[in-house]
């Protein structure tokens, strides 16, 4: 039960680096073997996790943020040894958002999160798989297991991760750059395509969640189950920029929902075409735009959690 420890020195303001010290000598205390390599850029941690689980690893510690996290499972969806079923996924929290973490109550206290390491509490969750077009025009696919973001979300996103990669970045960012993104964003003609029904209207801001929290603790996807084999869909609809200032705190407790500009759906497969073209993020990581096609791979990862069934 070797385990392979991905650590992103940059994650949470470098405290992937400077408290890895600490980190390993809890590792160490608790009895779990691993070795540990650090990523040295962005769209390492993909391919180093490729690398060892072809290697025999079946077993991932993350020791990062979202993002960290968003590119081991990338790489464990991209290798083609060994079943995705057949790796065990765990998380030491160091960045600024750690949505996912919240999802599995996995405390940002390292011994405590290692502690959950050590018992060994496996959730089987779903994977969400998005296609879409990138940047130089070509369809890509990425996979995430939080949440994806479009829209007005999409635009805070990369904001904030352009924050992050000038080290100007902290746990407030996603909730400033909400306010002053307000007034430079316009709504999107989108067209729909669910399990069961078709829907046409102007987007001010939509998400997709396998698990429920995104922007560090608001609660977007509030009835999101991650193993239901079911993505969430929040639409928020055309809305009153000082409406949104008024009820932003009412997306810390999932009750936004209730507003008459909001509309959710579930369905296992989501299609999304925009006019103009709409951009997206997914596990806080910025990617292309339109057209998306969601498609669920259900309880396709197995997690340790903080939860108790």
């Amino acid at each position: 039960m070797e385990w392979f420890v991905i650590v992103n020195p940059n994650a949470g303001k470098r405290k992937g680096e400077k408290d890895w010290l600490e980190i390993a000598a809890h590792l160490t205390a608790a009895g779990i073997e691993f070795v540990n390599v650090f990523t040295e850029h962005r769209g390492h941690a993909v391919v180093l996790t490729r690398k060892y689980i072809e290697n025999g690893y079946r077993n991932i510690i993350v020791v990062g943020g979202d993002g960290t996290l968003n590119e081991v499972v990338n790489g464990i969806f991209t290798q083609a040894h060994v079943p995705t079923q057949k790796i065990t996924l765990a998380m030491i929290p160091v960045g600024t958002g750690n949505d996912w973490c919240r999802m599995y109550q996995i405390p940002g206290d390292y011994r405590q999160a290692i502690q959950l390491i050590t018992k060994h509490r496996i959730f089987s969750q779903d994977t969400g798989a998005i296609k879409y077009i990138s940047t130089d025009g070509s369809e890509q696919t990425r996979y995430f297991i939080n949440m994806a973001g479009m829209g007005f979300d999409a635009l805070v996103a990369n904001k904030t991760n352009l924050q992050k990669d000038r080290g100007k970045g902290n746990p407030m960012s996603y909730f400033v750059n909400i306010l002053s993104s307000l007034f430079v964003y316009t709504s999107t003609k989108v067209t729909i395509l669910l399990d069961n029904e078709k829907v046409i209207s102007d987007i001010f801001s939509m998400s997709v969640g396998i698990c429920q929290y995104n922007g560090g603790g608001m609660k977007q996807a509030p009835g999101a189950l991650p193993d239901d084999g079911l993505f969430d869909l929040t639409l928020i609809k055309p809305i009153g920029k000082f409406k949104i200032i008024r009820n932003v705190i009412k997306l810390f407790d999932g009750s936004f929902t209730r507003l008459p500009e909001v509309s959710t759906f579930r369905s296992s497969k989501i299609i999304i075409h925009s006019e103009p073209r709409m951009f997206m993020e997914a596990d806080g990581e910025s990617l292309g735009h339109t057209p998306f096609v969601f498609n669920i791979l259900p309880q396709s990862l197995n997690v340790v959690s903080g939860l108790k069934k």
